[in-house]
């Protein structure tokens, strides 16, 4: 078996990227005519989650499922990885049992450590540093939407996380135009800016980054693992929550794009979900499915 990576976008190629997209759309016809093929059958996906999920979990469960293949759930507790067996033992074992390793993790260091030991492919759940699952499904919601997602108008207001530095990636790939709102204290690392390369622009007001976007995207202003910063993070962040109104000054057909879960009252407003132009937040979620769905076809049988 060929061992293909998926820790950040990067890991494939433009063009392959572009064919698991192709396959994510084609899948979720499928799903939708109720038609499963088995393209997976008798193979498992490991799943290590040592960050809770609901999208991630359910998504990567129920398509290995309706591919005719399984996945086994592990959390720290259940394994011998939470009473210390090294991360490079794991790999090898896992790689002797199973197709594919999917890793939900809160450490980018240990995704490559797995990976290096590993003789199988390993996937990118999310990490403290991306999370290119979540652009599979927010390019293919893109694509739905608007069909050519090159030269789009995105906009990213908030905080310049993980799923932010996976945007900045992306622009350059899919060679979208990306502008982003954040303050200054909590932009995305240099090393993933210098990703974009130079399809990406800083600004400090939202209502500059929204102005004419076409996709306006945010995510949580306090993540998993920050709650200690949650009054400092309320304060910086105090003037770009997603409103209706800041959204008015956006394009008409406006896709908005959340990774979830919300927290309303900090960077949505209360009741936006209310507001018919938030509706693609739904088709994002589902085609974490169908785009992953794809990514493990590509990945275990090449």
């Amino acid at each position: 078996m060929a061992k293909t990576q998926f820790l950040t976008l990067n890991d494939l190629s433009a063009p392959v990227l572009f064919k698991v997209l192709e396959r994510a759309h084609a899948l979720k016809k499928s799903y939708q005519a109720r038609e499963f093929s088995q393209t997976l059958k008798q193979h498992v996906l490991a799943m290590i989650f040592e960050k809770p999920s609901t999208r991630t979990r359910v998504s990567f469960e129920a398509g290995m499922t309706q591919l005719g293949g399984s996945a086994v759930f592990l959390s720290p507790t259940d394994t011998q990885l939470g009473r210390g067996e090294p991360l490079e033992d794991t790999a090898r074992v896992l790689s002797e049992m199973v197709s594919a390793v999917m890793i939900r993790t809160d450490d980018h260091n240990k995704l490559e450590r797995f990976a290096k030991a590993a003789t199988i492919p390993v996937v990118n759940g999310l990490s403290d540093k991306c999370h290119p699952c979540q652009l599979l499904a927010d390019l293919q919601t893109m694509q739905e939407r608007f069909g050519d997602v090159r030269n789009l108008r995105v906009a990213w207001i908030g905080d310049g996380n993980n799923v932010c530095q996976t945007y900045l990636e992306a622009a350059n790939i899919f060679e979208f135009d990306l502008t982003v709102a954040t303050p200054a204290t909590y932009k995305p690392e240099p090393e993933w800016i210098e990703k974009a390369n130079g399809r990406a622009r800083f600004v400090d007001s939202p209502e500059e980054a929204v102005e004419g976007a076409q996709v306006v995207a945010t995510d949580v202003w306090t993540s998993m693992g920050q709650e200690d910063e949650i009054d400092d993070r309320l304060l910086a962040f105090n003037g770009y929550q997603i409103t209706p109104a800041l959204l008015d000054s956006a394009a008409k057909d406006v896709c908005f794009l959340h990774c979830l879960p919300a927290h309303e009252g900090e960077e949505i407003s209360k009741n936006l979900f209310a507001d018919r132009r938030t509706n693609s937040v739904w088709s994002q979620a589902g085609n974490r499915l169908h785009a992953q769905k794809a990514l493990l076809e590509h990945l275990i049988n090449g």
